[in-house]
């Protein structure tokens, strides 16, 4: 029979069905991305996002559908990935706030909840787009609003939502030519229906188990799961103890075991030091919290092999040096003088991030193309630097809105995001970074550069596609200006020459050539001399960024 209520455990039930399903199908919604390009992760950030929030309400046992509300809201905040994961934490956190005050919530309530979401939503993106996910949860929970009652069958109102989020989907490419144009439906539309289809297939007695990680997802790196890896986090953190706080070494590391192995924990009266190794850092910074204040906070990604230094701790030389992880994690404690500035960003490729830490960046969270943090990578990157104002530059657009959330998350202290969505940008914004000005004059040129910077991108098709006029082929090579393809062709060098003549004009004054991990440094010599034989007046820096997908990105100014 269908429930005429659901209460917590229900509740908890249906969302954990529905992002199972989502994830088991999640590369399915990748393929639906209108670039034919390879960082297609619209379906990655959304399961990712909706298992971090099954996470959160996992323990929970015969509560209510406010605390599951709640629990869940948070989970999935701190674990949104990129915008699709951004508005769909905002879709999921709408919902849980119909639930306050109530135990058990009937049709009519679960279908505010998620009008709610849907009103959030739309006010979390400062230009919403029709045709999009957001389009598909107005459009059904309007519908299924017409028939919900007290006394209806939820079984009966999530069809209904749920044929009419069909409906919708498929309309979204008269709302966007560019999807009738490349011939899908939008991707972020679609995750929200595999979710739902999830939710209900819950309610009707049909369950599922968690697909194993494809060897195409592990190998492209989608690697924002949930499920325990080999090697995890080394996380290593000082806190300066609060005295008015009862602290107790022997239940921090008790509380620490739930989380990782190779636990190392030495304090005195003031200070304790915290090293372990595990799946989620967050959670592992949360409970040092508890204690204190950080004064040194780093964090390293053993799986991946790429130090991800938030503030690096003085090198000690104790007996603890012999971790898995090869570090030293000597207990030396020293605390940095707070800085005026601070700045974080994200780069994917060892010559990129060299690059940006020589330009003054603080800390360099590993990412972009494919690999999207969430908003708690970058609430506690900013836990980790030590000055009272927080530059965040994103350099990629699907990783601004979790920069921005995270922002708004941060009460201590001041956290600007730039508005910088690409590599070209952020280089191009540091290169008029001055700590010695205020930082409203800081901040405004910045923003200036970004916003005359040209920036070009070369990688390569995933799939056959039509988009911009272009017949576009699988493995052809793509020329991308300011987020626009202009040039498809079956050689790269073709590709990025004409890319190059696309972006120089006669005002141009300086291009940066950052060439990719598989392009060799003949065909950088090559490119280099046909700029100075075709633009002879353009000054010309070559970086050797090593990143992944891109061959090539160029920032012209």
């Amino acid at each position: 029979m269908s429930p005429k209520v659901i209460d917590g455990n229900l509740l908890k039930i249906i969302i954990k069905n529905g992002s199972i399903k989502l994830k088991n199908n999640h590369q399915m919604i990748n393929d639906l991305n209108v670039f034919p390009v390879p960082d297609g992760d619209t379906g990655s950030n959304m399961q990712s996002t909706m298992m971090s929030g099954v996470s959160s309400i996992e323990s929970f046992e015969d509560e209510s559908v406010e605390k599951i509300g709640k629990a869940l809201s948070r989970g999935l905040l701190m674990g949104a990935r990129g915008n699709s994961g951004v508005i769909l934490s905002q879709l999921f956190s709408g919902f849980a706030k119909a639930f306050k005050d109530l135990s058990t919530a009937n049709s009519v309530q679960f279908v505010n909840g998620l009008k709610y979401g849907v009103e959030q939503a739309y006010g979390a993106v400062i230009n919403p787009v029709e045709g999009t996910i957001l389009t598909v949860a107005r459009e059904a929970v309007d519908e299924a609003e017409k028939t919900a009652k007290e006394d209806s069958d939820i079984i009966d109102i999530m069809k209904i939502y749920l044929k009419e989020a069909h409906a919708s989907l498929k309309r979204t490419p008269d709302l966007l030519p560019v999807l009738k144009e490349s011939g899908v439906v939008d991707s972020g539309g679609a995750g929200l229906i595999v979710i739902i289809e999830g939710m209900l297939d819950a309610l009707e007695g049909k369950f599922y188990d968690e697909a194993k990680p494809s060897r195409k997802d592990k190998k492209q790196g989608r690697a924002f799961e949930t499920e325990v890896t080999e090697f995890g986090y080394c996380t290593e953190f000082i806190i300066q103890l609060d005295q008015d706080k009862k602290f107790s070494k022997d239940k921090l590391v008790k509380q620490l075991g739930r989380l990782g192995d190779s636990i190392v924990v030495v304090a005195d009266e003031e200070i304790c030091k915290v090293h372990v190794h595990t799946e989620k850092p967050g959670d592992a910074l949360n409970i040092g919290q508890i204690y204190g204040e950080f004064a040194n906070l780093k964090i390293e990604n053993m799986t991946m092999q790429h130090t991800e230094t938030l503030l690096h701790s003085a090198e000690g030389s104790e007996d603890d040096a012999g971790h898995a992880c090869g570090h030293d994690h000597g207990h030396d404690f020293r605390v940095e003088t707070k800085k005026k500035y601070g700045i974080i960003t994200v780069v994917n490729g060892s010559g990129l991030r060299a690059m940006f830490e020589e330009m003054g960046v603080n800390h360099v969270i590993d990412g972009g193309q494919t690999m999207n943090p969430s908003t708690q990578d970058f609430i506690d990157a900013v836990k980790g630097v030590n000055a009272d104002n927080i530059l965040i530059i994103p350099n990629n657009k699907n990783v601004f809105l979790s920069a921005e959330h995270a922002a708004k998350n941060i009460e201590d202290k001041n956290v600007i995001v730039l508005p910088a969505k690409t590599i070209p940008q952020g280089y191009a914004s540091l290169t008029m970074f001055d700590a010695n000005q205020d930082i409203e004059d800081t901040i405004e040129e910045m923003n200036e550069l970004i916003e005359h910077v040209k920036s070009g991108e070369v990688t390569y098709a995933v799939r056959d596609t039509k988009i911009n006029g272009l017949d576009i082929k699988k493995d052809d090579y793509l020329g991308i200006e300011n987020g626009k393809i202009v040039a498809s062709k079956s050689n790269r060098f073709e590709t990025v020459q004409s890319l190059t003549d696309n972006l120089l004009d006669d005002e141009s004054e300086i291009i940066t050539i950052m060439y990719g991990k598989d392009v060799d440094k003949d065909e950088v010599d090559k490119l280099v001399n046909y700029i100075e034989t075709t633009y002879p007046d353009i000054e010309i820096e070559t970086v050797d960024g090593n990143q992944d997908i891109y061959a090539y990105l160029l920032a012209v100014e």
